[in-house]
């Protein structure tokens, strides 16, 4: 998923998401682990919205996306708050970084649109051969609850000044993915051009994926019902992992 014409639209479309509180929240994880975060790769950062945030708090954090239209749209934001933020152009599931890392964050369920667990576990061991010894990989996924009774094949629409959006889903129980169709009807004088993007977003069952960090070298420290301190329950949406890249020591 490249995130071309969406991301002139993303952020109007996301108002909803509170990166401040998002950043916030994030901070309060490395707190609560007793986690210095160093050098961060915000992944999948979209439009730079948390990486700013984070920048903010002091934290050393640069983001990497595959979007050109999203970088370009991270770039300008950093550049308006007179911050300075590295962005660079990297595919989740082939990451090639320039050193090590201390923490690596990736959230609003981005790595859900890895194309099968596949590429997940490129992403994941991506992850975890840039991540320093006892670094944290903090993360956010769909459940499958919500592919399955939230998103499923329902349609939903969006009516902004900037756009009129129609969103359309698919379930495959097969494999628990959903097909996203958006169709973009953007407003030029007294007509209307369309613009379409289609993608497909997996979950997985979090066994799956606690099993996948764990063959990376990745220990689960904890996962939450998102963005709080709460136990996962049936109906969450969308869980947080905690996990940690395991001290060299600990794996004798």
């Amino acid at each position: 998923m490249a995130y071309g014409v969406f991301a002139d639209f993303y952020d109007g479309l996301t108002r909803n998401v509170d990166y401040v509180e998002k950043a916030g929240y994030i901070c309060e994880i490395f707190k609560r682990f007793g986690h210095s975060p160093g050098e961060t790769l915000d992944l999948a950062c979209g439009t730079g919205s948390l990486a700013v945030e984070l920048k903010k708090r002091g934290i050393d954090v640069f983001g990497a996306d595959m979007s050109v239209e999203m970088l370009t749209q991270a770039q300008q934001k950093a550049a308006e708050e007179e911050l300075d933020i590295m962005f660079i152009r990297q595919k989740m599931q082939s990451l090639e970084l320039f050193g090590e890392i201390d923490t690596c964050v990736c959230t609003l369920d981005s790595l859900s649109h890895l194309q099968g667990e596949a590429e997940l576990k490129k992403a994941i061991a991506g992850v975890s051969h840039y991540l320093r010894s006892g670094g944290l990989f903090v993360f956010d996924v769909n459940t499958p609850y919500k592919h399955e009774n939230i998103l499923g094949n329902n349609t939903f629409v969006y009516d902004t000044d900037e756009v009129f959006l129609v969103w359309q889903n698919e379930y495959c129980e097969k494999n628990c993915s959903v097909k996203i169709e958006l169709d973009f009807f953007c407003p030029e004088g007294r007509k209307y051009r369309r613009e379409s993007e289609c993608f497909r977003e997996f979950a997985y069952p979090r066994e799956k994926i606690e099993q996948l960090l764990a063959e990376n070298g990745i220990e689960t420290l904890a996962v939450y019902d998102d963005s709080t301190f709460n136990e996962p329950c049936e109906t969450s949406q969308r869980l947080t992992f905690v996990s940690r890249k395991i001290i060299c020591d600990e794996r004798n």
